[in-house]
């Protein structure tokens, strides 16, 4: 029976498990989203809420706290400034899983891994594809429309002879 027991194992040694959950946090903080299977992305959900929980403080002891577990200088930087920023006043719930299906390959059920608030980017490329779709539904409209009052004039011209 697993009473109590915390986390996924994920076939993994602890140190595999630890270095993988480390990579991927690294790589959520840095991409914004990641695509992983469920099972990961669940854990690393864990993971990371609670270094930016640890992040949100602010002070050395979290800084020394969150470079132990993040080696890229480049990722704390921006933890610590633009993505706290961000997501500081939010009480936790700092990302999202959204499931996307099976895998072709091996069926495995994938994910998407996403900080919440920088959701924008998504929306913005859908946005667009939206207005682009509306642009080309418009302009064959406009088509359709022309061709019809050509087979009017054609008509009219007929008509008169």
């Amino acid at each position: 029976m697993r009473h109590r027991v915390k986390g996924r194992k994920l076939r993994r040694t602890a140190s595999h498990r630890q270095a993988l959950l480390k990579s991927l946090a690294t790589s959520l903080l840095k991409h914004k989203r990641i695509k992983t299977t469920v099972a990961k992305a669940k854990e690393t959900r864990t993971f990371v809420e609670g270094i930016i929980t640890k992040a949100r403080k602010n002070d050395l002891s979290a800084k020394k706290y969150v470079m132990n577990l993040i080696k890229d200088k480049e990722v704390v930087k921006e933890l610590f400034g633009e993505i706290i920023e961000k997501i500081g006043n939010r009480p936790g719930g700092y990302t999202r899983v959204v499931k996307l299906g099976n895998r072709s390959g091996d069926a495995a059920e994938v994910a998407i891994l996403e900080l919440v608030d920088y959701n924008d980017v998504a929306n913005a490329k859908a946005e667009a594809n939206k207005e682009k779709k509306e642009a080309k539904a418009k302009a064959k409209k406009e088509k359709e429309e022309a061709e019809v009052e050509d087979a009017k004039v054609v008509e009219e011209s007929n008509s008169k002879k």
